[in-house]
């Protein structure tokens, strides 16, 4: 399974919502700090881009040392239609500053000095050390798997429902017939997460495991195939 920092590393590099909390700045009176754009550095370290008009840079610049301390939360939703969409939430908390001259004309680049770590999502709940997060990598398949999700979902639906067959004392209700909902909810090198919905209120979730961890979309398919044939036989 992916550590704790190799998930929070994969959700700071993903699409997933995120949202910069500076203490004491009024957000009342401005627009939602959400970043342009996120990166870690070699360090650990965590880049963002904003408008250079932004109030976060604004805070960032006039800022003396390391004294501004901020929060990176970022939130993950399903990319697929599922009950209970929000699939795990991360905050990175450190010293932010800016860093002149890297980005493009009008942007600026902040840089969130990485202090601690928490996630909390379908693995669990863990903190996170900045050593851990600076060695972690994100998964291979972080900027694709919204989309192979969706797919999962839409062309391969019959086979998603085969794999109830691998449930073992599951399987007679999760195969019932008029029980058969099983939605691909998240995807990593190490497996898939399936949601099987047993009625309106009611589901679970089920974890497939490849033979071996994926590197990339192709092995991905190979794994993918594996697994529907076990299902199917």
């Amino acid at each position: 399974m992916p550590s704790a920092a190799e998930r929070t590393r994969t959700l700071v590099q993903s699409t997933c919502s995120a949202l910069l909390v500076v203490p004491g700045l009024d957000l009342a009176r401005t627009e939602p700090l959400i970043p342009d754009s996120r990166s870690v550095g070699p360090e650990g370290d965590v880049f963002l881009e904003f408008a250079a008009d932004s109030p976060a840079v604004r805070a960032a610049t006039h800022a003396q040392g390391d004294e501004l301390t901020a929060v990176l939360e970022i939130t993950d939703v399903a990319p697929v239609s599922v009950p209970h969409r929000i699939r795990g939430r991360a905050w990175v908390s450190g010293w932010l500053t800016s860093v002149p001259g890297i980005a493009e004309p009008g942007r600026m680049m902040l840089r969130l000095e990485f202090g601690e770590a928490y996630v909390d999502d379908l693995w669990g709940a863990e903190d996170i050390e900045p050593e851990d997060f600076r060695d972690a990598a994100p998964d291979p398949l972080v900027l694709h798997e919204a989309e192979l999700l969706q797919h999962l979902a839409s062309a391969h639906d019959e086979q998603m429902r085969t794999l109830c067959g691998l449930l073992g004392e599951r399987t007679a209700r999760a195969c019932a017939p008029d029980q058969p909902s099983a939605v691909p909810v998240a995807l990593d090198r190490f497996g898939l997460r399936v949601r099987f919905i047993e009625s309106r209120d009611a589901c679970f979730d089920a974890r497939f495991e490849f033979p071996e961890p994926v590197r990339d979309v192709t092995e991905l398919r190979r794994a993918m195939h594996t697994l529907f044939e076990a299902a199917a036989s």
